[in-house]
């Protein structure tokens, strides 16, 4: 017999598969008679039940018919020579004549550079891991986010159950508008606001309304390449302006930049240089948006972790002309798992924003949004952001303490008032031999990561970005200790 079982896969399966390979290859021609149930199962000494179980699939997938008194016949209405699947080949190479095989999205999309560290599973992490973005656990508030979810659970309703308004939740947004203007001078009511999944997302969503293919951006340079990215896939042109100690240069975008749909800006706390937007600049970008007719998305990613005075307000608190879009995440201040955030929208934008997100995803999950909801809205969101800004406190003078303590005036430290990470350039390493040196560190167990692919033209000198919001202070002053040893 042609079949040979083996140890692994259900048997009733492997005759399936045997019987199906002989048809499409063409060696058991259309009408051949397949032995009966009891003969083959006797030949490959299985039960009775495994043949039939093989057999229903194939008569059930239209490889086999039966016919009354007579038995089971390969199906007659195959073709005379079927062809044989194969594995498929790399899409890259697979085209019909003249075509590509990606939409122009799609192909732009397979052009982009890969972008930062991926995700490392806690296994794999090192002992010592700088790696920015990454929170700790044990600040989180664990029980009291169970208990909210757990009672949502149990009260349950239909309501919860079924497709939700694209736009989010309404505790949610009412819980979000209160909360930002209290505590970041966010001008908005509940109607402007959409809940999205996470920052991503956001500024997909603000790609697809606002830009065509050609498209001009202003952008910061250095810049969050994330956001570079979703614009690049857009076919929209980046135009980068510099970035210096008052933040974006605003009297620095090119005259061809006047004609830009949009800016994309982190003005509280600017990714990843930590630098803050002055005042004087932040109106020069308004009156620069009211006088183009651009719109201006105003990322307000880790604003809440400042660690000298008050959080500083958004633009689009000072925004009279409706310019601006503002954004934010949970991910940070919370954990990234929890795929939340949020857009303000002018009220001009919120019908074409609704209809994107319903087309992308109809809504955000329900549950987590109500969960979210109540944990803002009974303070247990505050209260956790003013443990984490005394925790990060703590491991931010920590980091500093260490740098100054092993590396001292062989570093140039940038972003350390606000944020839960810091860009330390070098001034003992070359920047062709930084690659070096950060795999020297992860031979010591500690992970650091350069700063040089968030800049449009690389740094000519060796930089660092160090995030600590998940280690230790224990931890960190050992992470630096080491890393000293193998910066020369």
């Amino acid at each position: 017999m042609f079949l040979k079982l083996v140890v692994g896969e259900p048997l009733g399966q492997q005759v399936y598969h045997a019987f199906r390979r002989k048809i499409l290859a063409g060696e058991m021609a259309p009408a051949t008679r397949l032995p009966s149930t009891r003969a083959l199962a006797l030949e490959l000494g299985v039960s009775r039940n495994v043949v039939l179980l093989a057999y229903e699939q194939l008569l059930a997938e239209g490889y086999a018919e039966g016919r009354a008194g007579s038995g089971t016949y390969v199906a007659a209405a195959l073709p005379e020579t079927p062809r044989i699947p194969r594995p498929q080949r790399d899409a890259r190479r697979v085209r019909a004549p003249g075509s590509s095989p990606l939409s122009r999205y799609g192909r732009r999309l397979a052009e982009l550079p890969p972008v930062g560290p991926g995700a490392v599973s806690v296994e794999n992490r090192l002992p010592y891991d700088f790696r920015y973005g990454v929170p700790s656990a044990d600040d989180f508030p664990g029980g009291v986010w169970r208990g909210i979810v757990a009672r949502r659970m149990r009260a349950g309703s239909l309501g919860a159950m079924v497709y939700g308004p694209p736009e989010g939740q309404a505790p949610l947004r009412q819980a979000l508008a209160a909360y930002l203007k209290r505590s970041r001078g966010v001008a908005s009511e509940p109607d402007q606001i959409i809940v999205v999944n996470g920052s991503q997302q956001a500024l997909d969503l603000t790609s697809r309304v606002l830009l065509d293919a050609g498209d001009r951006v202003v952008i910061e340079d250095p810049q969050y390449q994330g956001a570079r990215r979703v614009f690049a896939a857009a076919g929209a042109t980046a135009v980068a302006v510099p970035v210096d100690a008052d933040g974006l240069d605003v009297a620095r975008i090119r005259p061809r930049a006047t004609v830009a749909r949009l800016a994309y800006v982190t003005p509280s706390h600017q990714f990843p240089t930590g630098v803050v937007m002055s005042l004087a600049r932040r109106l020069a970008l308004l009156e620069w948006a009211e006088r183009t007719g651009a719109y201006i998305l105003e990322d307000d990613y880790d604003s809440e972790y400042r660690y000298e005075g008050r959080p500083i307000e958004a633009v689009q608190g000072l925004d009279t002309a409706g310019r601006v879009i503002y954004m934010g995440t949970f991910s940070k201040v919370l954990f990234p798992a929890l795929r939340l955030g949020y857009l303000v929208l002018p009220p001009p934008l919120v019908a074409p924003f609704t209809a994107a997100k319903w087309l992308t995803d109809r809504h955000t999950a329900t549950l987590e949004q109500e969960a979210l909801a109540e944990f803002v809205g009974d303070g247990h969101f505050e209260r956790h952001l003013r443990r984490a800004r005394m925790r990060h406190a703590s491991r931010r003078a920590a980091l500093l303490d260490a740098l100054t303590e092993h590396l001292g005036d062989r570093v140039e430290i940038m972003g350390a008032n606000a944020g839960v990470h810091l860009v330390v350039w070098l001034s003992d390493v070359p920047a062709r031999g930084l690659d070096r040196m950060i795999a020297a560190a992860a031979a010591e167990g500690v992970g650091v990561y350069p700063v040089a692919p968030y800049y449009i033209e690389p740094p000519r000198r060796a930089g660092l970005i160090l995030g600590y919001a998940s280690l230790t202070e224990s931890d960190i002053r050992t992470g630096i200790r080491r890393l000293a040893a193998v910066v020369t």
